[in-house]
């Protein structure tokens, strides 16, 4: 039992890192003063997609593991690395405002550009073999409430905490994968 729990806090942690990527995200989306229609479904979309790409990554990476074995274990550990490297200096970069619509297809477009380096994640985590339906479950709740959020506080907030959240949760995946590669 306490593994198990200690599992649902691993991959809460793991998904709150991913749902950080959303809300920094969101908070700027949240300039557009948008509907709370809007904003509904803009969380409800980039929360399937954080369901459904960490799943496609989770496949990918238990195949992997069956071909390739314990390397794979380091490769998963290695993609965690690099992805909260990749998000701590993304969340430094001054980039202008995207100019990508929340609705229709570029709200699609919208969920699919966030929700990517879910996928890398679930590579990881598929190697490792997490429990699927826990998995991706929490990293879909996790992103539809922080992007919720980022939509919802982006007016007032999104200067000060937008690149720090995006560090936030680059360090947490740093973490993981550091831990994972040296399992100390």
């Amino acid at each position: 039992m306490s593994m198990f729990i200690g599992e649902i806090i691993a991959l809460s942690m793991m998904a709150f890192a991913l749902g950080m990527d959303a809300f920094s995200v969101a908070l700027g989306m949240g300039l557009l003063r948008l509907r709370l229609k809007q904003i509904f479904y803009i969380g409800v979309m980039i929360g399937l997609f954080h369901i459904l790409m960490p799943l496609f990554g989770m496949v990918v990476g238990r195949f992997l593991s069956r071909q390739f074995g314990s390397i794979a274990s380091y490769i998963g550990g290695a993609l965690l690395l690099l992805l909260g490297i990749q998000m701590i200096a993304a969340s430094f970069k001054k980039e202008g405002d995207s100019s990508t619509s929340p609705r229709g297809i570029g709200l699609i477009f919208f969920a699919f550009s966030v929700s990517l380096d879910s996928f890398s994640v679930g590579l990881s985590l598929g190697i490792f073999g997490a429990r699927t339906m826990l998995t991706i479950l929490l990293f879909g709740f996790f992103s539809m409430v922080l992007t919720w959020m980022g939509l919802m506080l982006g007016r007032h907030f999104q200067q000060w905490l937008g690149a720090y959240g995006e560090a936030l949760g680059g360090s947490i995946l740093l973490a993981f994968g550091l831990k994972l590669l040296f399992s100390f």
